[in-house]
């Protein structure tokens, strides 16, 4: 049995810098020497080794289990629900189903304004949720190119309206990793990541439009952004709130989309595109029917873990979902991690009482939401007639594509569970505490920080979740609203993280000096959205703490 101790160089100061070097190394390589992100995971995870065995006498058998264990909860269930989505992503793609939604929903309108609102902010809220790390932004500012717009406006738009989604991307993989690393109830977190973001989501489309167009803009759109963003906003909630992470994203930008067909309906032009040479309703049901499928298999899977309101709560069968997840729980299989789990002990003042720290896996292969998209693969692959060749070849490439990023993912979480058992995080939670009564705001800043330099929202949770747990704890703060405020703050630094701006510029054809201008022209929009997030979860801390979980 080992006990951490938070003050390896006697004072909380030193000891803090200390504690923080494996963050700064990593994000230093990411940010300033610009290296690939598995290296600078790797970095990161090496440095926090030796601090681990040299600065907090861990023994190096329990460093080394926590590093394997933060690598497992990496690749299951974080990397296979990115590898899924991805796959359903690609499977679309690669059937040529994905062009039909893109021209439906490209040609709704030759309004501008409109077209901001319906691909930018809607459909691409819709990928971020169905798949994430990059293809928003990538998909969404090619489509406005093509239909017209400057690549420079295109590439500025689509980042500020990739954000309300964010915190629930590629099937809620960020509010995956919150918990993985908190061991806080997945459903609070959800709630309370749904109750950050939603009047954020209710602003940004009027935000975009603004932004886009001045007054004119939003004379001409302004009506039309409000109700985009109200209906995002409002099943951003409800969803979160009663469902879960996995389909916040997805369900609320059908439900956006759903609202600006009919607009732009009521609001057609006779310069609009024919109606004759749209897609007919078989085609579109078709080309949607992957992410009808993963909606359905969600839903199935995660049925127990809704909880409606009464008097809905009549309307959902939970007791057949649940019976049917109790069968497929036979493959599951919960356990103490080897050579880590109670071994190590916390100690106050992190906890009121000396206690073990637990260290338990699930591996759930046939219930996980990766799980879900993989059935939904299937079952597209059957509707669409898709060859075992065509969709071995899929899954081929989708291999290719993100071995790389879950090299990342493993290093990422590997770092923050070594820093979290050898007791670096709290050191660092002890000092942050030191901000008192402010630091809910500074929460929030601190996973903006967070995705900036580290282009993910799940990365930035992987790093700081835990952290916002020990200051919330030790400034008796609500825990479950500080590491949700980590993950909606670190929304707002995905629109100048250097993947975003990258991709970005790649996918409209920007010059290098127009994407360093891309980043000076969003960093102001991003500061001042990141500290509206931290507003907010001051209201929740102090004004309004009954209206989160």
């Amino acid at each position: 049995m080992w006990s951490q101790s938070y003050l390896p160089l006697g004072g909380l100061v030193p000891s803090a810098l200390l504690a923080s070097a494996p963050v700064i190394l990593m994000l230093y390589l990411l940010g300033v020497a610009r290296k690939p992100a598995w290296m600078a995971g790797l970095a990161g995870c090496a440095a926090a080794l030796a601090l681990a065995l040299a600065a907090y006498r861990m023994p190096v058998n329990l460093a080394t289990n926590a590093m394997l264990y933060g690598a497992a909860y990496g690749l299951l269930p974080i990397g296979w629900i990115v590898f899924t989505a991805i796959l359903l992503y690609r499977l679309a793609v690669e059937t040529g189903k994905f062009e039909i939604i893109k021209d439906s929903i490209g040609h709704l309108t030759s309004d501008p304004y409109m077209q901001a609102l319906v691909i930018a902010f809607a459909f691409g809220a819709f990928i971020e949720g169905a798949s994430g790390f990059g293809s928003p932004v990538a998909v969404a500012s090619a489509m406005l190119v093509g239909l017209g717009m400057a690549p420079f406006e295109a590439a500025a738009i689509c980042l500020l309206a990739n954000t309300a989604p964010v915190a629930f991307g590629a099937i809620g993989t960020p509010i995956v990793g919150l918990q993985s690393v908190t061991s806080l109830p997945i459903g609070d977190l959800s709630a309370d990541v749904g109750r950050l973001c939603a009047p954020l989501a209710l602003i940004v489309p009027v935000y975009v439009i603004g932004v886009m167009g001045g007054r004119k803009g939003l004379k001409r759109a302004g009506l039309a952004a409000v109700v985009c963003g109200a209906v995002f906003a409002v099943t951003q909630f409800l969803v979160s709130s009663y469902v879960g992470p996995y389909l916040t994203a997805i369900l609320s930008s059908l439900s956006a989309i759903g609202a600006m067909v009919v607009i732009c309906v009521i609001r057609r032009e006779p310069s609009d595109p024919p109606a004759e040479g749209r897609h007919s309703a078989g085609a579109m049901l078709l080309a949607w029917s992957p992410y009808i499928f993963l909606v359905i298999f969600v839903l199935i899977l995660n049925g127990d873990q809704i909880v409606l309101p009464k008097p809905f709560d009549a309307l959902w069968p939970t007791a057949k979902l649940v019976s049917l997840k109790a069968f497929l729980n036979r493959a599951t299989w919960v356990f103490g991690w080897p050579g880590l789990h109670n071994l190590v002990q916390k100690m106050p003042p992190v906890v009121k009482a000396q206690s073990p720290y637990a260290a338990m896996y699930t591996f759930n292969p046939l219930t996980t939401s990766g799980t879900a998209a993989l059935y939904a693969v299937f079952a597209s692959a059957l509707v669409l007639r898709v060859s075992p060749s065509k969709l071995a070849r899929c899954v081929w490439l989708t291999m290719k594509q993100l071995a790389l990023p879950t090299l990342t993912i493993a290093t990422v979480l590997a770092l923050a569970y070594l820093m979290n058992y050898s007791g670096a995080t709290a050191t660092l939670g002890l000092t942050f505490a030191a901000s008192g009564r402010l630091f809910p705001f500074f929460s929030a800043l601190l996973g903006w920080i967070g995705v900036f330099l580290t282009g993910s929202d799940t990365s930035a949770n992987a790093l700081f979740g835990n952290l916002q747990v020990v200051t919330a704890n030790t400034l008796g703060l609500n825990p479950a609203l500080m590491a949700s405020a980590n993950s909606a703050g670190g929304v707002m630094g995905k629109m100048i993280s250097l993947q975003s701006i990258a991709v970005a510029g790649a996918a409209t054809g920007l010059s290098r000096k127009e994407e360093s201008q891309l980043m000076r022209f969003t960093i102001k929009h991003s500061i001042f959205l990141a500290s509206l997030v931290g507003l907010v979860t001051l209201f929740y801390a102090y004004v309004a703490p009954g209206w989160v979980r």
